[in-house]
């Protein structure tokens, strides 16, 4: 389904990593336009499906082997039936997946270092994703060569990806005719900040040019169990500024963008339609199986399926609840707490959206 010029696309990478700047450093690509459709229909379907997903951590070496059973193989068996059927499917790869390095967060047991083998990196291509945000407090967990390692990885994959200062900016990827523009921001030292308004237009507007919809990823937010409300105004956390999500969801919107989606509270907050265009402040831990607490809400792990128009325009969703279990990943949860707990948070904090959410987790326009 979603493979195309893997050979030419890794020749290409290696040519651009071998040559110099002018500084005499190694120069990385700052763009990915592979697009991985061999044979797209003469036309563009009416109606898209984007599949969107929070944190994935599918299990970690450091400080100690704490890895699924069957080497992961089952980590997503009830997700992906929903990730594979869409045009697209998103979400954010919280750690690395590399084999060594150092940690750049200490030794401790509570260094929170995520390493994630390169074993597992076929996992996400069975999954069905096509784009995973690095823009996030974990990307560099082991430096520079937990990086290259991932993106690496993520490369062999045919699984594109952005976020980092300096590398890749963003990615166009094609699906039936339709391409994709999508780029992410976050808030840490060596991410494309989303404070950066001035960066964020300017990678907008280079997509308008090369893409048909538009997708911006952010990673921001304070954590933890209390913070599934979306406040007015910067967050900040641990001395950080976290962002100013609604502010900046919607300065994407207004710029171009069509699909807008978060992560980073390790909970989930509300659903937003903006201007005819679909917003989601956070999608939570999704699969992440150890490392993390998994308690309460912060076990909710949904999936956000939704339909678009060609033009971008939100026409309905579904949020589908699955909640985590340790060391097994996320399962289907047939209370459907996951979809109340977002209907509620949606109802409460973005009253003036154009969009409502039940308890069975659809999401309809007003």
């Amino acid at each position: 389904m979603k493979t195309l010029f893997t050979t030419l696309f890794l020749a290409a990478m290696c040519m651009a990593c071998n040559s110099k700047n002018s500084d005499g450093q190694k120069a990385f690509a700052t763009v990915d336009e592979t697009t991985v459709n061999e044979s797209a229909p003469t036309r563009k379907p009416d109606t898209l499906t984007i599949a969107m997903t929070g944190d994935i951590m599918m299990g970690t070496t450091f400080p100690s082997r704490q890895l699924p059973a069957n080497n992961g193989a089952n980590l997503f068996d009830d997700t992906k039936p929903i990730t594979k059927r869409a045009d697209l499917a998103v979400g954010n790869l919280e750690g690395t997946l590399c084999d060594g390095g150092t940690s750049t967060k200490g030794t401790g047991p509570n260094s929170f270092a995520f390493r994630t083998p390169t074993s597992y990196a076929p996992l996400l291509t069975d999954a069905g994703y096509d784009f995973l945000s690095m823009a996030n407090n974990h990307a560099n967990d082991f430096g520079q060569t937990g990086i290259e390692s991932t993106e690496r990885c993520l490369n062999e994959q045919g699984i594109k990806f952005s976020g980092i200062a300096g590398r890749t900016q963003y990615a166009v990827v094609e699906r039936n005719g339709v391409k994709y523009g999508l780029c992410a921001f976050g808030h840490n030292r060596y991410t494309m900040k989303h404070a950066d308004l001035a960066l964020v237009k300017s990678i907008i507007e280079q997509l308008k040019q090369k893409s048909d919809i538009i997708i911006v990823s952010f990673h921001g937010g304070a954590e933890g169990r209390d913070k599934g409300h979306l406040p007015q105004g910067t967050e900040t956390f641990l001395g950080e500024n976290r962002g100013a999500l609604r502010d900046f969801a919607h300065f994407c919107i207004d710029n171009g963008a069509d699909v807008v989606y978060g992560h980073g509270p390790h909970v989930t907050r509300c659903v937003e339609v903006y201007k005819d265009r679909f917003i989601a402040y956070s999608l939570g831990n999704f699969c992440t199986p150890y490392g993390m607490s998994l308690t309460g809400v912060l076990n909710h792990a949904p999936v956000v399926e939704i339909k678009i128009s060609s033009d971008g325009t939100f026409l309905s969703g579904k949020i589908h609840s699955f909640t985590q279990q340790r060391g097994v990943g996320p399962r289907r949860d047939a209370t459907n707490s996951v979809a109340r707990n977002m209907a509620d948070l949606s109802r409460t904090d973005v009253p003036q959206s154009q969009a409502t959410v039940d308890v069975e987790g659809n999401i309809r326009r007003k």
